[in-house]
């Protein structure tokens, strides 16, 4: 059902009967059919003993469900459990695309779900939202949140079971004038913007966007969203900051988020709890009566240790009672965890008195409680150790006004050095910075590798506690935010649904396919263990990988240039999530969805000069000066987004939909040496296919499913059409784009093949485009880009009478000329692809059996794990084309040698 040729583009001319769309007739009858169960299933592939509450996405094919039907969520038996749905994408016939579902907190929930048609049940204690002039109240049962609409508490309190359990929750931060022994200047949010996203019953969504002041500046932009779950007594808070500073002056050395807990139990009853490793706990009251000389009666030990109030006074024995005061009380905890593999905790008295050294270990779960038996606060934050350093505070718990703070970057380390990495000077002209890419594949420019505009994503929750909970609630709270429940459908089902373009199903019918499937699989195992492996972590690099290993050093190129993070070079991001679809495995998920939490903040500016494009792969994540929507790409978000329906990666997505015009004054290829530049009128750019056009006609594709905007669909459309326009079409490569109208300008009487035009996301969008609108010229440029890509040189001679150019990932091209041979049915073109992927050439090659290999020797730093001649280019690129191959053009496999 594509879209209709028989509506015209309205206004451009040159559209005239060039392409239609608009709803199509048989989607009354269709959605009049009935709507099979969908089948939804944990990712770790088993009930979750405790939920936070949840959110995931379905797919549904075309025509099969009105955008606002009724929709359920079930458990095995059939009954209908609590749940909230909404359409998040639309066909272009106006049926439901993907639907999110939201189900409540619990600790009963089914093992296995399906969404059918009808109504859900009413959650026990709903979600409502409430709005005044200067606040917005969201109520769970007896949880109250009271989140502010300006100044600096973004909430302002918080009561459970009728009592206030919090003060203020502050967002908090410092900056130095010096990397080392500087001047430290606080700063705290304030809130300039609060939106009610979403209302319950069982979820609500609350937006707060605003800047951090202090000493007359504002600065470090942030939103910070609060969901609210029903049936629970905490909220999920994902915080999202972009570091805006100056890297030569500004290094930020603390960012957290605090709380205030007011306390007025004796000092025996107030407990701190922090949390260890692998769900443990580090236990303590402020006062403590375990371990004294005197013992004060197992009643009273068994009580604190428990969190409960102790036993009356009169009970406790005259010896011990008398001398309480003399116990010293503990007011300040500190947990602070300075790398991936170690933490400390201390405590003291007070200000101005020595730290005492309580304990240390390895990861902690990075969880924080403080409070008394009538109730507190407890605040974890996810990839705490992952994401180090980062650190937790207790501060005040023996006076009035205890605050509990998770500092995202502590305060204790180091402060942030954004400043570049290398030494730049006689690195000026355009000669040696080229000369310079062309020993470390890394490109310099002075003020091209600034940090300023990136951002980072983290996310907590906060819970409002009527009592000190038990240690087995706290570590199940602990390990339920370090390791979060997913929910996602099946991965029958999503294919069933005819969403994301070319992916099937695992196929391990014949040895060959099942030797493929096999190195799918080993290829993204291994790629997910080498984080831990190679310690991919830290604040800024946690989710990213790196890009090309050296065998010598048996090291991952760290420090050579554009050798070192990969920045999504060669769409890893792509590949990890079709694997995840055809797959469902919960570890290859995470690993992927870390990816996108790093890939679509870090390694994109946010604002300033350079804002809507990311930055090509180098030892920094900004230092190399190349600005590209490659890397910004939407293409690598939506997979996630859909699954998930998460705002925060809706609103990167929806940031770059003008991302194009940033080019207008950010030329990429301006020191591409012997280039010939012709002068451009104003507003008119130099824009390639598949590096440029087809990274934003992602975002203009996802918000046109996404809205329903024509604005979006009329905009890929008129660069569908123009490029099919031109006489040699794709293979032009590129032309003059007119920024205003979105059409591709001139003759297009040149070819020229890029190795990297089609290699980030353009073969997956441009299925996806061809899917929805009928642009007749523009499949046409796109199937012969497909055929003549990685045809011999014999066969191009004779089409073009051109000279023959070397072309490069011949091996990952392959999956173009699958493509083509599906589209047109010539079986001679899929016997091409599998031998052009068995060729390895210029890829990774399909290894004889697991290709992993373990190595130890004096040299190393440790055992190592190695698969030889891996590269992240060649293993993206390798994983998709197989991936893709296999759903294309599965058959022809069977006529094609693969390798000894």
């Amino acid at each position: 059902m594509r879209i209709s040729r028989r509506e015209a583009l309205g206004g451009a001319s040159l559209l005239a009967g060039a392409v239609g769309f608009g709803g199509a007739p048989a989607f009354a009858a269709q959605r009049a059919r009935s709507i099979p169960a969908t089948p939804v299933r944990w990712i770790d592939d088993a009930a979750p003993a405790l939920s936070p509450g949840q959110t995931f996405g379905v797919p549904w094919p075309r025509g099969v469900l009105a955008a606002k039907g009724p929709l359920s969520v079930t458990g095995a038996d059939g009954v209908a459990l609590p749940s909230q749905h909404w359409t998040i994408a639309t066909w272009p016939d106006g049926s439901a695309k993907w639907t999110a579902h939201a189900l409540p907190a619990g600790t009963d929930m089914p093992a296995t779900l399906a969404v059918i048609p009808g109504r859900p049940a009413a959650p026990q204690e709903p979600v409502t939202v409430r709005e005044a002039a200067d606040r917005i109240e969201i109520a769970v049962g007896s949880s109250i949140w009271r989140i502010g609409k300006s100044g600096q508490a973004l909430i302002q309190s918080a009561d459970s079971d009728g009592r206030r359990v919090m003060d203020a929750f502050e967002l908090v931060a410092s900056v130095d004038s010096a990397p080392e022994k500087g001047t430290r200047t606080e700063f705290i949010g304030r809130i300039d913007k609060a939106t009610v996203e979403q209302t319950g019953p069982v979820r609500a969504v609350v937006k707060l966007e605003g800047m951090h002041e202090g000493a007359g500046r504002r600065w470090l932009p942030f939103v910070v969203r609060f969901y609210a779950y029903a049936d629970s007594r905490h909220l999920r808070i994902v915080h999202s900051f972009i570091f805006d500073g100056d890297a030569k002056k500004d290094f930020l050395s603390g960012l957290g988020l605090r709380a205030t807990v007011p306390m007025a139990a004796p000092f025996h009853d107030r407990h701190v709890r922090l949390a260890t490793a692998d769900g443990h706990l580090f236990v303590e009251a402020v006062r403590p009566l375990t371990g004294l000389r005197r013992d004060p009666g197992k009643p009273f030990r068994d009580a604190q240790i428990a969190g409960r109030a102790i036993p009356p006074l009169e009970g406790m024995p005259k010896s011990v009672s008398s001398l309480l005061d003399r116990i010293p009380s503990w007011s300040d905890f500190t947990l602070e965890q300075p790398t991936a593999d170690g933490f400390a905790i201390r405590k003291r008295t007070k200000a101005g008195q020595a730290w005492i050294d309580a304990t240390s270990g390895t990861r902690s779960l990075g969880l924080g409680y403080v409070g008394q038996p009538t109730g507190g606060v407890a605040l974890a934050t996810r990839y705490f150790w992952e994401r180090h350093p980062a650190q937790i505070d207790v501060r005040g718990a023996a006076e009035d006004k205890a605050s509990l703070t998770a500092w995202l970057w502590s305060p204790d380390a180091p402060a942030m050095d954004m400043r570049s990495y290398r030494d730049v000077d006689g690195m000026e002209e355009y000669d040696a910075q080229n000369e310079g890419l062309a020993i470390t594949y890394e490109d310099y420019e002075p003020g091209w590798d600034d940090a300023s505009g990136i951002a980072r994503t983290n996310e907590l929750t906060l819970w409002a506690c009527p009592a000190t909970p038990t240690a087995e609630a706290l570590s199940a709270m602990a390990k339920t935010n370090a390791v979060p429940p997913q929910l996602m459908v099946t991965p029958e089902r999503i294919h069933e649904a005819g969403v994301l373009g070319p992916w099937g199903l695992p196929d391990r019918s014949t040895p060959m396919k099942a030797r493929i499937e096999a190195q799918i699989t080993n290829l993204a195992d291994f790629y997910a263990d080498e984080v831990d492996r190679r310690g991919w972590y830290g604040f800024w690099h946690h989710g990213d990988v790196m890009h090309t290993y050296d065998r010598d050093r048996h090291q991952w190129r760290y420090d050579i240039g554009g050798f070192a993070w990969d920045n999504s070079e060669l769409s890893p991001d792509l590949w990890l999530w079709y694997t995840v679809l055809r797959s469902g495995s919960g570890k290859i998920f995470r690993f992927a969805e870390a990816m996108t939490r790093h890939t679509g903040e870090v390694d994109v500016y946010h604002l300033g000069r350079f804002a809507g494009l990311g930055t090509r792969h180098g030892v920094q994540h900004w230092s190399d000066s190349s600005k590209q929507p490659r890397v910004s790409n939407a293409a690598y978000r939506r997979i996630f987004y859909y699954l998930t329906a998460d705002e925060r990666v809706g609103d990167l997505m929806r940031a770059l939909l003008t991302s194009d015009q940033t080019l207008e004054h950010v030329e990429i290829g301006r020191k591409v040496p012997g280039a010939k530049r012709t002068p451009l009128p104003k507003g008119v750019i130099d824009f390639s296919f598949g590096t440029m056009w087809c990274s934003v006609a992602a975002a203009w594709l996802t918000e046109w499913e996404r809205t329903g905007s024509k604005l979006w669909r009329d905009r890929l459309v008129a660069g569908m059409d123009s490029i099919g326009r031109l006489k040699y079409g794709w293979l032009a490569g590129s032309a003059p784009y007119d920024l205003k109208s979105g059409r591709f300008m001139g003759p297009g009487d040149t070819i020229s093949l890029s190795h990297l035009n089609a290699v980030f996301g353009a073969v997956e969008i441009n299925a996806e485009l061809l899917d929805l609108l009928d642009v007749p010229r523009y499949r046409t440029a796109w199937l012969d880009y497909c055929r003549w890509f990685n045809a011999d040189k014999a066969s191009w001679e004779a089409k073009f009478q051109m000279p023959f150019k070397s072309r490069n990932l011949k091996e990952g091209h392959s999956r173009l000329t699958a493509y083509v041979a599906k589209e047109t049915g010539e079986a001679t073109l899929g016997t091409r692809a599998w031998a052009e992927f068995m060729s390895g050439e210029a890829g990774l090659g399909l290894s004889d059996g697991d290709p992993r290999v373990t190595i130890d020797a004096p040299g190393l730093i440790r055992p190592l794990v190695e698969w030889p001649d891996v590269s992240t280019n060649a293993a993206a690129q390798w994983g998709l084309a197989a991936i893709e191959n296999l759903a294309l053009v599965p058959d022809a496999l069977a006529s094609v040698q693969g390798p000894k």
